[in-house]
């Protein structure tokens, strides 16, 4: 056979398609919309070191410690629970409005609390704040952005939960010379300037464009969109993808801007029926999807990074690193790694696909932990009194490459997809119970490493933790498709959804029933 044969069958290769600019309209959208999570951030890692001066000023145990920094996950299930339908009931904008309403309640509760029991209270109060801000920032910011750069934007809530991160760390360093019974407040304090400003900047947002038109407001949905696309043309595209994924028949609303249809009779506007069709009688496509968002929720926080940001002092003063000043600093190191590799997943989402990313992140998480645990369980292993310098050195390398590698994938893709594989109507609940599970397992993580450390050595937590890592690996590897390119109304087809007869005779149907009642409600 001659070459030219051979090949006849192979498509030619194409030229890539030239990508657009970034909409600088929705890039201002994601910062505002990502802001909540600086704040989710700073309250999760302030713990890390104001921990060792609020254990010596109230007198309390290290199981106290234990359950106080990890149960901001477990209260978090409050928030992240009724976020779903309180975004769907009064929109995606002020919802973020509350949260950041609620972190500086939380905030004001924690630094002024005279005991256990009322820093308890703070930490339910800001748990609620992280449950809102994780699931509506990145359900927002990929309803709002074009598809040629969702990946970039919906990367933006992890981009700044990691400055939060980094900015409790400096916190921890910044007040930690401070009198024992001051610094942990003061700490604590510093959180609740920020919610002032962000709500304020919140206010000035438009309203996610699909949430509009499931309210029937066509007119307000079609002006955002031209204003967050990359064209006119693909403004109309969304437009139109948006109505045929919630059932408003094709040129309902078009001939007068200015109308408002009545949508929200149709069944779901509101949440209603979502979490049966979730839950109880999901289709095989729904079953799958909540099956690769619950496994990915999972299987980001089971590698326990958590434990390494709550914990990271502790982990460090076992290295060899004593002093509050020296494991204060290195904890630093790890949130600026932290913060710096998140970029790479930023700028690579859209062009090198989810998947790529995803696996090359858990690879990364394996190496690290397993060499971490190995480091310090030669430390464990020396003779008392001899310096550990060089196994120090590799412990706090392993460290860093364990959170840069969580940064370059597992960290901000894990919302990105979550936020993109639901169906339209099913998308904030959908969201909302793989906010649960990822905050299930931040919470047993949390609220466990300092019994299971004690109970089989930092080591063999942090093989334990590899484990899970590597299971991870195969889990993603098998069971998540790339999503890159895709519209939020196509993703379903990659689940086995939106393709068959039978539903799209069902959709015809649905089609033809709520276009009589839209007519109806007009005339």
């Amino acid at each position: 056979m001659s070459k030219q044969d051979a090949s006849d069958g192979i498509p030619a290769a194409e030229a890539p398609a030239k990508r657009p600019p970034l909409n600088k309209y929705a890039l201002a959208c994601a910062i505002l919309a990502s802001m909540n999570s600086i704040l989710l951030g700073y309250d999760v890692s302030v713990m890390s070191g104001a921990q060792l001066f609020m254990k010596q000023d109230l007198k309390i145990t290290d199981t106290q410690i234990e359950i106080l920094a990890g149960i901001i996950n477990i209260y978090s299930l409050v928030g992240s629970l009724a976020a779903g339908r309180t975004s769907d009931w009064i929109g995606r904008r002020y919802t973020m409005v509350l949260a950041a309403a609620i972190f500086f309640a939380g905030a004001l509760i924690m630094g002024l609390a005279p005991s256990y029991a009322v820093l308890m209270l703070g930490r339910f109060v800001a748990g609620v704040g992280v449950g809102y801000a994780l699931m509506i920032a990145p359900v927002y910011t990929a309803e709002v952005a074009p598809t040629s750069a969702r990946g970039l934007l919906t990367s933006f809530p992890e981009v700044f939960i990691n400055t939060g991160v980094l900015l409790g760390y400096v916190s921890n360093y910044a007040f930690h010379s401070l009198p024992v019974h001051l610094s942990w407040r003061v700490m604590f304090l510093v959180g609740a300037v920020p919610p002032v400003f962000l709500a304020l900047g919140v206010l000035a947002m438009p309203e996610s464009p699909r949430w509009l038109v499931m309210q029937g407001r066509i007119g307000d949905a079609r002006r955002v969109l031209a204003k967050t696309s990359d064209s006119p043309a693909e403004a109309e595209e969304r437009l139109a993808d948006i109505k045929k994924a919630i059932g408003i028949p094709e040129g309902v609303g078009d001939d007068n801007d200015d109308v408002v249809v009545v949508a929200r009779k149709n069944k779901g506007t509101h949440g209603e029926g979502v979490w049966r069709d979730l839950l109880l009688r999901p289709t095989p496509p729904v079953r799958r999807i909540l099956i690769a968002c619950l496994g990915l929720q999972f299987f980001q926080q089971a590698s326990g990074i958590d434990s390494v940001v709550l914990y990271s002092p502790r982990v460090f003063q076992k290295a060899g690193l004593q002093s509050d000043s020296n494991s204060l600093g290195a904890t630093m190191a790890v949130g600026a790694c932290k913060t710096l590799f998140i970029l790479v997943a930023t700028f690579f989402l859209d062009r090198v696909g989810r998947r790529p990313l995803l696996l090359t992140s858990a690879g990364g998480m394996v190496v690290s932990l397993v060499t971490l645990a190995s480091a310090l369980h030669a430390i464990d292993r020396l003779p008392a009194g001899q310096q550990a310098t060089p196994l120090a050195g590799v412990s706090i390398a392993a460290v860093l490459v364990f959170v840069g590698s969580f940064s370059i994938g597992m960290g901000p893709i894990a919302w990105v997809y979550s936020s993109e594989i639901f169906p339209l109507r099913l998308r904030a609940q959908g969201c909302a119970l793989g906010t649960a599970m990822n905050r299930v397992m931040s919470g047993a993580i949390t609220m466990s490493f300092i019994s299971l450390y004690k109970a089989i050595t930092f080591a063999g937590s942090f093989y334990v933790y590899a484990g899970v890592a590597a299971a991870g690996w195969v889990f993603m590897f098998f069971f998540l498709p790339e999503t890159r390119g895709r519209s939020l109304e196509g993703t379903e087809q990659l689940f086995g959804g939106g393709g068959g007869q039978d539903s799209s005779r069902e959709d015809e149907r649905d089609a033809q029933k709520k276009s009589a009642e839209l007519t109806s409600s007009q005339q």
